[in-house]
């Protein structure tokens, strides 16, 4: 092969990656997320101040965090409707351990043994049982919603131990939930792309048929992304019941309305098999961008609920069409 084939064919793939890159949903994500901060910064330059830009990032880390977990399940071909209450319930558990005199490592660390179980036993009955995850997670959504305000009656936990604000720390001077929600992106991201039981994930989600012929186990796999996605949920719970001084024993409203939006935003798709963790990450970030500008530009915050709805559906929208043409392609 000549040297100038060797340098169109370097050149070609080159060129791919790029469009990939700036085509990718991530790149849309930022761009949009950069748009909002130049045109409403511009009306209101209160959007942009130091205060503004800290609420923004440090208050919705927490949700970043959960929509990567939230993102592997919808990948495999699954969904949780429960993922908000089960953060209302471990941040109370959390809360309610530190008031108690419990060390605050216990505190810290008993959301993520508790999650990972109850989404273990969701898994459990997706994976082996067979039973869809739709009922499974609705199911549980109101057993934790209930149960959590029958024993609490939404009490408010207060009088938190000194050292139990874990999201108010600030490591080498930057906010702790920013660490977690980076550091864990591109750990997630890393560890979906290069790795079998990663893959295993876009594999079974695409078609659990063909994985099990190609040696991957489907049930072992969804029992595996179910377990993950307890464990960031209970990081999630944590950040959520550490930023501030005080707790309220109650399910923050429509939170799993935006777990779930900012994965599908980021480009996961509904039904299974596609997807990246960072693009949720972005999504998550533009969604509290959103809902923010909205309040410096005199509009109703409630309209919020509205655009997560229609980009809900204009993602889904774009993906069907993809999907449409690959296989007219094949």
């Amino acid at each position: 092969m000549s040297t100038a084939s060797l340098a169109r064919g370097s050149s070609n793939a080159l060129g791919a990656q790029l469009k990939r890159l700036v085509g990718g949903q991530e790149m849309i994500l930022l761009l949009c997320i950069l748009a909002i901060f130049l045109i409403v910064g511009s009306l209101n330059p209160r959007f942009i101040a130091e205060r503004n830009l800290s609420s923004i990032f440090l208050g919705n880390a927490y949700v970043a965090v959960a929509a990567i977990g939230m993102s592997m399940v919808i990948i495999s071909g699954n969904i949780d409707i429960s993922v908000g209450s089960l953060i209302g319930v471990l941040a109370t558990i959390s809360g309610t351990l530190a008031v108690n005199g419990y060390p605050i490592i216990v505190a810290w660390l008993a959301p993520l043994l508790i999650g990972v179980l109850v989404t273990g036993f969701m898994g459990y009955l997706v994976a082996y049982l067979r039973m869809p995850s739709i009922v499974v997670s609705l199911g549980m959504l109101s057993i934790l919603k209930g149960g959590l305000i029958s024993v609490t009656s939404g009490a408010w936990i207060s009088n938190l131990p000194a050292g139990y604000a874990l999201a108010q720390l600030r490591p080498m001077g930057v906010p702790m939930p920013i660490w977690f929600m980076v550091g864990l992106t591109i750990l997630a991201a890393w560890w979906m792309r290069y790795t079998a039981a990663g893959r295993s994930i876009y594999a079974v989600g695409g078609n659990a048929e063909a994985a099990l012929l190609s040696g991957i186990s489907p049930r072992r796999t969804v029992m595996m992304v179910f377990l993950i996605h307890g464990l960031f949920v209970g990081i999630a719970s944590v950040l959520f019941a550490t930023q501030l001084a005080v707790i309220q024993s109650t399910v923050p409203p429509n939170l799993e309305l935006t777990i779930i939006t900012a994965s599908v935003v980021g480009g996961v798709s509904i039904l299974g098999g596609a997807g990246t963790v960072i693009g949720s990450t972005l999504a998550a970030v533009l969604l509290a961008a959103i809902g923010s500008s909205l309040i410096f530009i005199n509009l109703s915050p409630y309209w919020l609920r509205a655009v997560q709805g229609a980009l809900i559906l204009v993602t889904v929208l774009a993906d069907l069409l993809r999907r449409r043409r690959q296989a007219r392609r094949r």
